[in-house]
């Protein structure tokens, strides 16, 4: 059997290896266009900004290293130009030496990866505006960055290469400003929980351009002029375009394969796609949603390494099946740690489903154990059927142990409430006897069987002042006087018992505290006694960050901001 795999990379290089380890007799042959087969796509970013020192680092094989323990024929620098399924050929031009030649196949594996959006702009050109993709566009920014010693940089795009990029380019000392179409970075989020990532870029030096749109670039004798519609344009010595991918789907294409979203290659669940014989992987394809069974494109390495497996098992003979993504991530944001993993609630409402969600602000281990930091949880369910939808945390420590839990349940179809039955280690350095996961199915149970009703941050502007609510404050005077809620009057917890009969129990009464903790415990005291209460999803700490960026995005769009 004779297999031919386009591209390297996450998918390619995993078959090709998987292949072997199946097959000592196949014969493997690797064409990558770039000068290099498999490499650490996720850390291009910081070998940039120096974090990772040597660019060896970067280098997973080599085709010598593939040939030595695989005997797998890797070619460097070949691109294949076109593809003749009828033949069972491909097309391939040696980039080196400007050679073109046929390449028969049995098995053809497809996987070439996504490439960066670069859109028609005036001036896109310029040889200070850079992509980051491949290994030789990591040198090309780092020799950009050594020999012209930038002191600006504007990043066009606030998704995860761009985040990635921005806190390398910080780290250097590079002044650095993200410009964002939309009004929230990683759109991976809801908005609420997204003003945490801006907080940080912020305390970090990152100017933040919410909410405008680049129209065009021009070279100036200072560097370069990146012009915004309706706004000043900005100066940078430097440009980073980081405005998403799209799959590389156009060999597919020109050869007849079935195509869908975004121009993705169509693959059923044993990633062969329309054409017999023909397998793709990676970012390039489409997958099922894991939650909402829908079509998707989702970009990650993870899933890309999995389905190259896949392919490999079933070039073999086997019978492997792709069980859908989730898109489970987890990003470095300067000192935050932002991770997320099926629906957000605006993903979820676009699905027609019937959400709730629930929102906590646990320690990341036992608060007697020096060195607990706080972490913000927000987990989507559905409400009725209480089907795990979705999770997004914020935090420090412990972050993408928790977001790991939370997709193994999602993907294993746990309860949302019986996230507070699962068995989690605990030991002071690492947890809480409760674990933060456990935390989250409480507050879900709770909900369901009507223990506690919640608002919400959108909620408190429209709440009434005219006292026909009462609005309570429930955390110490001193934690009061720091900061409060307009309209909300402060009645500490401790002393509620006491003033009962100063409340009206004809009134709704809506809570609020720090955590949401000492909240619910007041509305349990009040609702036993006959009130209507209403604890605020995720106390005042939430509610001060995300009404904080909500001023600022006020400020500059005195529209406001649409509800999640």
């Amino acid at each position: 059997m004779k297999v031919v795999i386009v591209g390297g990379v996450a998918g390619g290089a995993t078959a090709a290896a998987r292949i072997r380890r199946l097959d000592e007799h196949a014969e493997i042959i690797i064409f990558e266009r770039s000068g290099y087969v498999s490499y650490a796509n996720c850390g291009l970013p910081y070998y940039i900004g120096g974090v990772i020192p040597y660019k060896e680092d970067l280098t997973l094989q080599s085709p010598e290293g593939f040939w030595e323990r695989f005997r797998i024929d890797v070619r460097v620098r070949h691109a294949v130009t076109a593809i003749d399924p009828a033949a069972r050929t491909v097309t391939v031009q040696d980039l080196e030496r400007g050679v073109t030649f046929t390449e028969s196949y049995d098995k053809l594996l497809l996987s070439p990866g996504a490439k960066p959006t670069r859109p028609p702009l005036p001036g896109i050109d310029s040889p200070r505006i850079f992509t980051l993709r491949t290994v030789e566009d990591t040198f090309r920014i780092r020799s950009f960055v050594e020999r012209s010693a930038p002191r600006s940089a504007v990043l066009v795009g606030g998704g995860y290469i761009g985040l990635e990029m921005a806190e390398n380019l910080a780290e250097l000392g590079l002044q650095v400003t993200v410009v964002q179409r939309p009004r929230q970075l990683m759109n991976t989020l809801d908005y609420d929980m997204a003003t945490f990532v801006h907080a940080a870029m912020r305390a970090h030096g990152v100017d933040l351009r919410l909410g405008s749109d680049v129209t065009g670039f021009a070279d100036t004798a200072a560097g370069l002029r990146v012009e915004l519609k309706g706004e000043a344009p900005l100066e940078a010595d430097m440009v980073l375009l980081a405005i998403g991918v799209s799959p590389d789907s156009e060999l597919a294409r020109k050869a007849g394969l079935e195509l869908g979203l975004k121009g993705s290659i169509v693959v059923n669940d044993r990633m062969e796609t329309s054409v017999p014989d023909i397998y793709a992987v990676g970012d390039a394809v489409q997958v099922r949603h894991t939650v909402t069974g829908e079509n998707a494109v989702i970009s990650l390495a993870g899933p890309a390494n999995k389905q190259g497996r896949i392919a490999a098992d079933n070039i073999c003979g086997g019978d492997s099946r792709y069980r859908g993504s989730l898109g489970s991530s987890v990003i470095k944001v300067f000192d935050l740690t932002v991770a997320s993993t099926g629906l957000t609630c605006k993903a979820a409402q676009a699905a027609g489903l019937d959400w709730d969600r629930v929102v906590l602000s646990p320690a990341s281990h036992a608060t007697y154990y020096p060195g607990a930091s706080t972490m913000t949880m927000k987990v989507v369910f559905e409400r009725g059927t209480l089907r795990l939808l979705g999770a997004q945390i914020v935090g420090y420590d412990g972050v993408d142990k928790r977001l790991d839990v939370l997709a193994t349940a999602i993907g294993a179809g746990i309860r949302a409430d019986r996230l507070k039955d699962l068995d989690l280690a605990y030991a002071p350095p690492y947890s809480s006897a409760k674990d933060p996961v456990n935390m989250a199915g409480f507050m879900i149970e709770n909900l369901a069987t009507g223990k506690v009703k919640q608002f919400h941050w959108e909620d408190v502007e429209a709440l009434p002042r005219d006292g026909s609510v009462t609005l309570l404050d429930v955390r110490t005077p001193m934690e009061y006087e720091l900061g409060h809620v307009p309209g909300f009057f402060n009645l500490p917890v401790d002393v509620l018992r006491d003033y009962v009969d100063r409340l009206d129990p004809a009134k709704p009464v809506y809570l609020f505290c720090q955590s949401a903790l000492r909240s619910y415990i007041a509305g349990r005291i009040l609702s036993q006694r006959g009130f209507d209460c209403y604890n605020f999803s995720g106390g005042y700490r939430f509610y001060q960050v995300v009404s904080t960026e909500r001023e600022a995005c006020r400020s500059a769009w005195p529209c406001g901001m649409a509800k999640e």
